[in-house]
């Protein structure tokens, strides 16, 4: 309880603060600092992550390369998925999450400026002009897009089926999939749940798979061998204690 109420305490201020930042660089349009708009959610995603007494430990980061263009695909069991991703992910990133967040006062507005992308999970004409813009993302700006394939929070800490979307986009795109598996977050805070408990996410950043040079008919193929990949990086499935 102690956890939440440090986070409830922190997070409007902070919002608030580094979401007018953004805004305001945002404002200068091309001349806006890119590096400055990928680090502004670092800062606000550690402050929330102290606030909660919660440590991010990253293994095996390095395969992230900052000079060319990613596609991570993490299991999601919980809302400090995203704030470990965000604080770790080394150099531009761009999330592809669902559109709700876009919503959001302040933080929704904050976020698209920050360039990240809005999907529309119910709308599939939507959610295919979402990977478009995507696709257009990393042949322009070269970031390690991040994308949550099993497509919502797990109710139960187990990794969920994968949909194909992540697995178009890489074989599109010609870049590869790197797979993540975020172990702890789903003790610390789970879906449906307001309680946060302090402890350790460790984000487990996976051997890259190549996409390049895939026909789009093996995208399930391409999901399978991510899914298997991510299962490895969890280890066994969750078993409450």
């Amino acid at each position: 309880m102690i956890s939440l109420i440090r986070v409830c305490v922190t997070i409007i201020p902070a919002t608030l603060w580094y979401g007018a930042r953004i805004l305001l660089e945002a404002r200068r349009g091309q001349r806006a600092d890119r590096a400055l708009l990928d680090d502004l959610p670092r800062r606000w995603a550690r402050l929330l992550l102290r606030a909660a007494r919660v440590k991010v430990v990253l293994e095996n980061a390095e395969v992230i390369d900052p000079e060319r263009p990613q596609i991570v695909v993490a299991n999601h069991s919980s809302w400090f998925d995203v704030l470990a991703l965000t604080s770790g992910v080394p150099g531009p990133y761009r999330f592809v999450a669902k559109q709700e967040l876009a919503s959001v006062p302040v933080f929704g507005a904050a976020w698209q400026a920050c360039g990240h992308i809005a999907i529309d999970r119910h709308d599939r004409r939507s959610a295919i002009a979402s990977l478009a813009v995507a696709r257009k993302r990393l042949e322009e700006d070269r970031p390690t897009v991040i994308l949550f394939p099993e497509g919502t929070r797990s109710d139960d800490g187990e990794l969920r089926p994968f949909k194909k979307g992540a697995f178009v986009l890489a074989i599109e795109a010609g870049v590869e999939v790197v797979p993540v598996g975020i172990v702890g977050s789903y003790d610390v805070m789970r879906k449906g749940s307001w309680l946060i408990r302090p402890g350790t996410v460790t984000v487990r950043f996976g051997t890259p798979i190549p996409a390049e040079g895939r026909a789009l008919d093996g995208r399930d193929v391409l999901a399978a061998e991510s899914r298997d990949a991510v299962q490895m990086l969890l280890g066994p499935p969750h078993r409450d204690p």
